[in-house]
C-alpha cells in the first residue's frame, strides 16, 4: 500500500478487503456496471453496511480510473473525502486550487483533472457559466469531482476562508518573480490561477503571499492555463516525492 497521500487508490478485492480489515477509512468504491461477480458483490455489501458510497463505471472507464494492470473491477478512494464541503476543505492539509475568471469549460474540466492527479485536496471554481457550461467542465475533467471535491465559489470568499485558515496563497502569474522549483510548495496552500484574457484579479493578487512566473522562452506571452496549472501541480508533486526520499 503506498504511503498516505490525498486521494490514493487501492486495486482489486484482496487490497480492499485488506484494508477494510484493518479499518482504513475507505470514502468510496468505484465496481463496474452491472457486475455479477460475488466476490465484488459482497466487497459492495460491505462498504453498504459501513455507509460507503458507491458508484458504477463502464468497463472502458474502469480501464481509464485503474492504476493497476491489467485493470480491476473495483477499486477504492483512501484519504480525500470527495464530499468534503467549502469549511471543511479548509481544516485539512494539503493543497487547495482556485480558477477565477476561467473562460472556457475545457480548461476548466482539465485544470480539475490535473487537480485530481496530483493529489490535491479540492478545486474552487470562480467563473460565469451556466448549469450546461458547468457540466461540460465535469465531464471534461473525467469525472474527477467523483474522487475530490468541486465547488463553485467566489473567489472573495475563497481566499478570505484561506486567510481565516493561515493557508498561504499562491497565485501563478506572469508578473511573477520567481520559478515554481525555486519555491517550497509542499506545505498546504490555495494556488490561483486566473483566466485566459484578464489573468488573476488585483484584489486577490494584493493578498497572494508568494506570485511565481513560469519561465518562458517563446514569442507568445504566456501558457495555456491547464498547462500553467500541470506545471505548478507537477512541480509541487516533484517536491513532495523528494521529500519522502
Amino acid at each position: 500500500m503506498r504511503a498516505k497521500q490525498a486521494g490514493y487508490q487501492l486495486s482489486g478485492i484482496t487490497a480492499i478487503v485488506d484494508a477494510m480489515d484493518a479499518g482504513v477509512q475507505i470514502r468510496l468504491l468505484l465496481v463496474v456496471l452491472d457486475t455479477e461477480d460475488a466476490e465484488i458483490k459482497r466487497v459492495m455489501q460491505r462498504a453498504r453496511d459501513a455507509e460507503i458510497p458507491i458508484r458504477e463505471a463502464s468497463p472502458s472507464q474502469m480501464r481509464r480510473m485503474s492504476a493497476a494492470s491489467p485493470t480491476e473491477n473495483v477499486l477504492a478512494l483512501v484519504g480525500r473525502n470527495p464530499h468534503a464541503s467549502v469549511d471543511e476543505l479548509f481544516t485539512e492539509p494539503g493543497a487547495l486550487w482556485l480558477l477565477v475568471g476561467v473562460a472556457y469549460p475545457g480548461n476548466v474540466g482539465m485544470a480539475i483533472r490535473t487537480a485530481e492527479v496530483s493529489g490535491a485536496q479540492g478545486v474552487f471554481v470562480d467563473a460565469e457559466f451556466d448549469h450546461d457550461e458547468k457540466r461540460n467542465s465535469i465531464r471534461r475533467s473525467v469525472r474527477a469531482d467523483w474522487f475530490m471535491p468541486v465547488h463553485w465559489e467566489s473567489a472573495d470568499e475563497v481566499v478570505a476562508k484561506a486567510k481565516a485558515s493561515g493557508r498561504r496563497i499562491v497565485c501563478i502569474e506572469v508578473d511573477g518573480d520567481h520559478a515554481p522549483w525555486e519555491e517550497d510548495l509542499t506545505d498546504s496552500a490555495l494556488f490561483v490561477v486566473g483566466g485566459e484574457a484578464d489573468g488573476i484579479p488585483e484584489l486577490v493578487m494584493q493578498q497572494s503571499d508568494s506570485v511565481i512566473r513560469i519561465p518562458m522562452h517563446g514569442f507568445i506571452p504566456a501558457y495555456n492555463l491547464q498547462a500553467a496549472v500541470s506545471a505548478v501541480a507537477t512541480e509541487r508533486v516533484r517536491q513532495l516525492e523528494l521529500k519522502r526520499g
